[in-house]
């Protein structure tokens, strides 16, 4: 922030901005009085920020405006939520306190803005550490009103959009934060709009030629799909009018982010991405019908699938079963005449607020007397954050892992012995089951049946499985279950049991750690525990021990820590990397120790000209990843203040080489195998690690690990083999 005199342009912005505000709030309060309060809030909120800029230069007030507009409009808030978004900066950034506003505006305003800095103050600290508090305080204040993390999200969502603006290593560490805690947030709240669009700007800054690419991709096929989709719409909207539906139809097209997501985790090309386009017909329900929400949207369905073959097996009934977000709606997938399959989505008016507006459009239907299934998960999932939040035990990064985990998990539906629906995450065992159900019930499993049979505790669900759990009076919780337990609640009760162990359980961890060492090949000395402490930050060894005894230290990653620090004295890197130290200005706490050496992570192997980022360590070591890395969302996420900003050297050291992967498809023929080696080997002049190719039925498909000095480089190298008669498809993929 700086400060200077506002001019005749500054005061026209803000004042234009105000009054847009002004009449989205007009339709949003109920009466003149909560206007009257907006309004107040707007004016005490203009006269604190008076010629206070942001650093794009322009004035500070624009962004509570901002935050204030997109709390109205994108999540459908009242006038106190509109209130504590135009005044939300007030007490972090001026003289006033909360006292001051509760005096002013009352004490439900005062508290979502006193939450509000509370959330701002630890997500602006420096301390290490201290950024996985910020989770902490998230639900905490969510647990009080959820009302402070839809206006956050509104806030963050802001911040990013005017993200250009700032240095890059804080760009990093907002992105990874955004993407680590507040995506999977809006996501579990419903804010389907405010998810897409963080995403969205989340890949244009981490893969920003991936990002364009995907684009451009997007708006060509537009232009040449969207005669088609119409053709697609107008019968259609024919039929419906004729069965007398009150209706619209909007069309969707997929955002650049969903389109690279599914193209990384698919290894497929954008060509491949058959479901680019949808279509949603938002209808208002017949409230004097005889027939429910649901079947309303089953009538749609018949009437629609009467003109246009649909594929059963994408036939989705969210009205039935609602995603643990609320969302309810009726998918289905149409063939159109042109032969392209659409997504066709089903959707009352409310339905639709919902999934546009989540858990607000939740309470504003809940006071209207209507409820529905969408409530009651969303519920659940609300008090189970409160169960979360009882556990003193829990330190703020482990609370970080346990929630990180709930918000992203997908979830299937199983059903108790008596038929009752459950839903649970994707992955759960049998024993989570056990859990879920009660904890003496986990305590005393012993084995389970699964559609009438007998499996064992580690037995993995399905949706629509029937689960009965088999118990034992003498039964007892074991160790090896943290092997295999997957829910936090199970993983809690079970640590809870072993807790009057702990003796027991510190001498099982050191022998685990000891056995998985020497296995890997390294010694267990006083060196590579001290790295150990270090990777897994903990206070004590005795910790340490506990923590692989008790399973909240997962070694599923040691074989990476102890390599990446066997490797990282890997002086050549200095040749091809170097720090950008101009653009970290502000990182007060970052680490004194002078840059000793980089290292690559294994975990994502970038090579030169990929964007990267940098985790500086106390001695001064450098490990870099990808920007796009899921490990390195979480590290910068967790421990922001480690982030450091590498750049590829423009002349790279040509004797230095990076192992990548590609993968290859294409038709099979005689002597294309030693085609591909000899233009590798001997055309390009490259050194391949592995070759493995394997062909059935005329179609042959595989990878070859090869070494190379950069991504312009790969790049030639993937275009020139597509080109080789017979391969269809050639792309990079993880080790």
């Amino acid at each position: 922030m700086s400060f200077s005199e506002f001019n005749t342009s500054d005061y026209q912005l803000i004042q234009n901005d105000w009054e847009k505000l002004y009449e989205s709030a007009r339709k949003r309060c109920a009466n003149e009085r909560e206007l009257e309060v907006v309004r107040r809030a707007y004016e005490f909120a203009n006269e604190a920020h008076h010629n206070v800029r942001r650093r794009s230069g322009e004035p500070y007030m624009l962004h509570p405006l901002a935050v204030a507009q997109i709390v109205v409009d994108d999540i459908g808030l009242g006038y106190k939520s509109i209130s504590a978004a135009l005044l939300h900066d007030v007490v972090e950034d001026t003289d006033y306190t909360v006292n001051d506003l509760k005096e002013r505006f009352g004490d439900k305003i005062a508290t979502l803005v006193d939450g509000l800095t509370k959330i701002k103050n630890v997500l602006d600290t420096s301390q290490e550490s201290l950024q996985a508090e910020n989770f902490k305080r998230i639900l905490l204040t969510m647990n009080d009103d959820v009302r402070v993390v839809l206006i956050k999200l509104a806030d963050r969502l802001h911040n990013c959009r005017t993200i250009e603006h700032m240095p890059e290593h804080k760009r990093d560490k907002i992105l990874s934060e955004t993407m680590f805690i507040f995506i999977p947030l809006a996501h579990r709240l419903g804010l389907y709009g405010i998810k897409s669009e963080l995403e969205n700007i989340w890949l244009k800054y981490k893969e920003p030629e991936a990002y364009a690419d995907v684009k451009a991709h997007i708006d060509r096929n537009i232009l040449e799909k969207g005669q088609e989709m119409q053709e697609f719409v107008e019968p259609i909207e024919e039929v419906l009018s004729k069965a007398g539906f009150s209706f619209e139809i909007k069309q969707r097209v997929k955002t650049p982010y969903s389109v690279w997501r599914k193209m990384q985790t698919k290894q497929i090309s954008f060509d491949e991405v058959y479901d680019l386009y949808a279509i949603r017909i938002i209808f208002d329900a017949d409230p004097k019908s005889q027939e429910s929400e649901r079947d309303q949207c089953y009538h749609i369905f018949s009437i629609i699938t009467g003109i246009y073959r649909y594929m059963p097996e994408r036939l989705r009934d969210w009205v039935k079963h609602p995603k643990s977000n609320g969302y309810e709606a009726l998918h289905c997938t149409l063939l159109s005449n042109s032969g392209v399959w659409i997504e066709v989505q089903i959707r009352t008016r409310r339905m639709d607020d919902i999934a546009e507006k989540g858990i607000a459009a939740h309470w504003t239907y809940k006071k209207q007397g209507y409820v529905g299934e969408g409530d009651y998960e969303m519920d659940n999932w609300l008090n189970s954050i409160k169960e979360i939040l009882v556990n003193p035990d829990v330190n703020a990064l482990e609370l970080l892992d346990i929630i990180h985990n709930d918000l992203t998990l997908a979830e299937i539906y199983v059903f108790t012995p008596k038929g009752e629906q459950r839903s649970i995450p994707k992955g759960s065992t049998a024993l989570d089951f056990a859990y879920m159900i009660h904890t003496q019930v986990g305590n005393k499993a012993i084995a389970a049946k699964v559609n009438q049979r007998l499996v064992n505790l580690a037995h993995v669900l399905n949706t629509g499985d029937k689960v009965e759990i088999i118990t034992a009076e003498d039964g007892k919780p074991q160790h090896d279950w943290l092997n295999f337990i997957t829910t936090r609640k199970a993983r809690t009760q079970v640590q809870d049991y072993f807790k009057s162990e702990r003796k027991q359980t510190v001498e099982f961890g050191r022998k685990t750690l000891e056995n998985t060492v020497s296995g890997l090949g390294f010694t267990c000395d006083e060196k590579t525990l001290q790295r150990l402490d270090v990777a897994y930050d903990v206070e004590s060894r005795e910790d340490l021990y506990y923590g692989i005894g008790m399973g909240t230290i997962n070694l599923s990653n040691i074989e990476e820590i102890l390599n990446s620090s066997s490797r990282s004295r890997l002086s050549w890197l200095r040749n091809v990397l170097r720090l950008d130290h101009e653009k970290a200005p502000e990182q007060k706490a970052q680490p004194s120790a002078p840059v000793s050496a980089f290292s690559v992570a294994t975990c994502c192997n970038p090579i030169p000209g990929d964007p990267v980022i940098g985790f500086k360590a106390p001695d001064g070591s450098v490990t870099v990843h990808k920007k796009s890395c899921p490990i390195a969302e979480e590290i910068a996420a967790t421990h922001g203040d480690w982030v450091v900003v590498p750049k590829w050297q423009e002349q790279s050291d040509a004797s230095s080489s990076f192992l990548v992967r590609i993968s290859i498809t294409g038709i099979d023929r005689m002597g294309l195998l030693n085609e591909i080696s000899h233009y590798l080997s001997m055309v390009m002049g490259m050194n391949m690690r592995k070759l493995s190719l394997s062909a059935e039925k005329g179609v042959f498909s595989g990878y070859i690990d090869l070494y190379v000095n950069s991504r312009e480089i790969l790049e030639k190298m993937i275009k020139e083999l597509k080109a080789i008669d017979g391969i269809e498809k050639v792309s990079r993929i993880e080790l």
